[in-house]
């Protein structure tokens, strides 16, 4: 498996577009396409984009994952959703999820 195939992993991992990867990364749609279709190798700061996003840039580069530690596979889908929003709605999800944790500590609490 070459590193334009990991790419295309990870990109599906991420759940966009190849249209959406190149613009998320700043790349013209095509550059794009050629990274995945192995006809040209993407730049380090292109590699800086991808990981903002989410991606494992250390298996795209070298097929081995960075290990996760101990969470769920739903816990690691959320901190990509997280990682893939704009600061808006980073800020949004903060405080949403403060309303819920509060919530269910609340009604430990009542029922002590």
């Amino acid at each position: 498996m070459q590193v334009c195939d990991r790419l295309r992993i990870e990109r599906d991992k991420l759940g966009l577009t190849q249209s959406e990867m190149a613009k998320a990364c700043g790349v013209a749609f095509r550059t794009y396409c050629d990274y995945e279709a192995g006809k040209t190798e993407p730049k380090a700061s292109f590699f800086s984009q991808i990981s903002e996003l989410g991606a494992d840039v250390m298996f795209i580069l070298t097929g081995h994952r960075v290990a996760q530690g101990e969470i769920s596979i739903e816990e690691q889908k959320l901190i990509e959703n997280y990682r893939a929003m704009n600061e808006e709605s980073r800020l949004n999800m903060q405080a949403v999820g403060s309303v819920f944790a509060q919530s269910i500590q609340d009604k430990r609490i009542k029922n002590e």
